[in-house]
């Protein structure tokens, strides 16, 4: 990054957002009007709409003592395109609003939309709007997200039946080991300013944290597999919070399985060094923004082709509560320890 610093109030508010967007790219054919206007105009050609919205608080969400800019522009819009496809929808448009503090220079924002822009080129989505403002401290970024889905084709938390097989995408608990790994080389680098930290090449883990991906594959794979899960959700508190919102929501139990739950070997590995239990950061880790939902029994062989998801458990009846079997045979009431912005 040049060492260059134009301070944002030489711009104004119009000629910050003019120079942020002054590249933008329209992808989609539904974006009948973009960023410019008063409001965006959308045209989803018979597709119901699907909205979310994610704000993020620097010091609650993320910190810039590790935290690239660029890398940070990226994951805004992806943990909110993840909530779109966890409806088995399609992101097709994002808005952006930033608040700033004045130690933010323009540089320091356009590499912010530099990531911003490289989500939204790798998922086709056009960012058609958003808002500047200033902040007293820090960073507040708020993004909401936009996406299509054919009529009555989106997926709730509240339709999983008994006898429902639990799946979930990709590995979970890399990217809690990851914040976890970042937070301590954070502390020795205060106490030791000098001392260069030391990540030891664990790439897969702290990129789980700071460029995290959306599951646009498993959605198109279930679509072509013609796959429709019956109940779905991303993991972004933790697998055993989000199984439990499932439970409640669809007014069921259910049975995980410990040795069924998918954990890559460098987060193992990780884990054990900082004499943590793999299980647990798998269960309670948050931030994996995979794909948990449930399938009925019968689409079980649709699955067997692809290796990104994995049978984890079953749907129970409710008076069964909420389980997890441990590699030993042993039971234990599945308990939600995951990550809460309230308890800071």
């Amino acid at each position: 990054m040049s060492e260059e610093r134009t301070e944002v109030g030489s711009l104004g508010e119009f000629g910050l957002i003019d120079y942020l967007t002054r590249n933008i790219e329209i992808q989609q054919a539904s974006t009948v009007l973009g960023v410019g206007d008063d409001a965006a105009v959308i045209d989803h050609f018979g597709k119901q709409t699907v909205i979310s919205t994610d704000m993020l608080v620097e010091g609650i969400h993320f910190d810039l003592a590790y935290t690239p800019l660029k890398h940070l522009g990226y994951k805004s819009v992806v943990v909110n395109l993840s909530d779109i496809y966890a409806m088995n929808a399609t992101p097709t448009h994002i808005t952006v609003s930033i608040a700033f503090s004045n130690r933010f220079s323009v540089e320091a924002l356009s590499e912010f939309y530099d990531g911003v822009y490289a989500a939204c080129e790798r998922y086709g989505v056009d960012l058609v709007g958003g808002d500047t403002s200033s902040s007293q401290k820090g960073f507040v970024i708020s993004v909401t997200a936009i996406g299509e889905v054919a009529p009555d084709q989106f997926v709730k938390r509240s339709t999983a039946e008994k006898g429902d097989l639990i799946c979930v995408s990709g590995d979970l608990g890399a990217a809690f080991l990851g914040l976890t790994l970042l937070e301590r080389e954070k502390q020795v680098h205060l106490q030791h300013p000098q001392l260069q930290p030391d990540l030891e090449n664990q790439t897969y883990i702290i990129g789980r944290l700071l460029k995290p991906e959306a599951r646009k594959d498993i959605i198109e794979f279930l679509e072509s597999s013609e796959i429709r899960p019956t109940a779905m959700m991303d993991v972004s508190d933790g697998l055993s919070s989000e199984a439990l919102h499932i439970c409640k929501q669809s007014n069921l139990g259910c049975v995980i399985y410990e040795d069924k739950l998918p954990i890559h070997d460098q987060s193992r590995q990780q884990a054990m060094k900082f004499s943590l239990d793999p299980t647990a950061c798998a269960l309670s880790g948050g931030e994996d923004y995979e794909l948990l939902f449930t399938i009925k029994q019968a689409d079980h062989e649709k699955l067997l082709l692809n290796e990104q998801i994995s049978v984890i458990g079953y749907m129970t009846d409710i008076s069964e509560g909420a389980h997890i079997i441990t590699k030993g045979g042993n039971k234990f009431k599945l308990v939600a320890q995951g990550w809460n912005a309230f308890e800071q």
